[in-house]
């Protein structure tokens, strides 16, 4: 990258997961809107298109929202479930015949940081894939800092159950439970996969999506691939951009990266990282709970298109009224 500024819980299906819970009544106080401090920017390589982009995070105004600029075609494209074109191997936004695609990273490490606006300035069609994880834009966000706004931040509060479904893969957002605490705005997130890969198998883990959670237990979990896939995919004029440094490739029951794993489920980590990123295109904050199994990049469109269909599924809420809600 070319830098230029536990608690164990078992899962739905009785799978070991992980929950964690680091909220505490000085940070569910506050819900101001946030941006960066100052711009911060880096040079990589898309995973698919192989093509180098340069792409800048800039500080927006409160409610800016996240927008991603072509700056080579002078397009804006606002990071929204309904700006989204295409699933099939990454989240692809657009607005005309501009694309941006691979935005789930970078959007997961903004949601997973509390950033509400920012404006991305990129110069080519594919968001750099860096390590394969999130914790490069973690890294740039550490070192451009992020501000308070001071104008309340909105959120969508999940009002009834909204599930989707695609043969035995499904995903669901459910209510947050109402307790007679202050409830801060949360999104509780629990996810399983199965692969026919043995080094893959089934996993599964669950968390409370906080600042630190997200940077603890996902942010540093990278995309994989079956080696067979990526055989095709490049056969193809796909994943040019694709290597061992930013993807954990598997051929059955082995997993071909020199050192290994990064950590313990990988894979179901990475998994939710990538659903972090999908439901950031909400355009707020969700309150509520994500459960789903097997799910990827189309499922996770699909379930925000359906709960935003339902107008008795959701609510936009700002923070006090929770507060006065739990009280």
């Amino acid at each position: 990258m070319g830098l230029r500024t536990g608690l164990e819980s078992d899962s739905m299906d009785g799978l070991p997961s992980i929950l964690f819970d680091d909220y505490t009544v000085s940070q569910a106080s506050t819900w101001s809107q946030r941006t960066l401090k100052a711009p911060i920017g880096c040079v990589g390589v898309g995973v698919h298109s192989g093509r180098k982009t340069s792409i800048s995070l800039v500080p927006a105004p409160a409610d800016h929202g996240i927008v991603f600029r072509r700056t080579d075609l002078g397009v804006d494209i606002p990071a929204r479930f309904d700006a989204v074109c295409d699933t099939r191997l990454c989240t692809v936004i657009g607005s005309g015949e501009a694309r941006v695609g691979t935005v789930e990273h970078l959007m997961a490490a903004l949601s997973g940081s509390g950033v509400d606006n920012a404006l991305i300035e990129i110069d080519g069609p594919e968001v750099p894939i860096l390590d394969g994880s999130a914790a490069p834009f973690l890294f740039l966000l550490d070192c451009a800092g992020i501000v308070d706004q001071y104008v309340p931040r909105a959120m969508i509060e999940i009002l009834r159950p909204v599930r989707v479904t695609d043969g035995d893969a499904f995903a669901e957002l459910r209510p947050y439970p109402r307790t007679s605490r202050i409830a801060p705005p949360v999104l509780e997130m629990e996810l399983t996969i199965d692969f026919a890969a043995s080094a893959i198998g089934r996993q599964g883990c669950s968390l409370r999506l906080t600042p630190n959670s997200f940077r603890e237990e996902l942010s540093s979990a990278r995309t994989f691939a079956l080696a067979t896939e990526v055989e095709q995919l490049q056969k193809a004029g796909l994943a040019l951009g694709g290597s061992l440094d930013n993807a954990v490739v598997v051929d059955e029951d082995k997993v071909l990266n020199p050192g290994g794993l990064r950590m313990p489920r990988e894979f179901a980590r990475h998994k939710m990282l990538d659903a972090v990123g999908d439901l950031a295109l909400a355009g707020s904050a969700l309150h509520g709970r994500f459960v789903a199994h097997r799910s990827g990049h189309a499922l996770n469109n699909k379930l925000l298109r359906a709960l935003f269909a339902d107008a008795s599924a959701w609510r936009t809420i700002v923070g006090e009224e929770l507060v006065a809600a739990a009280a």
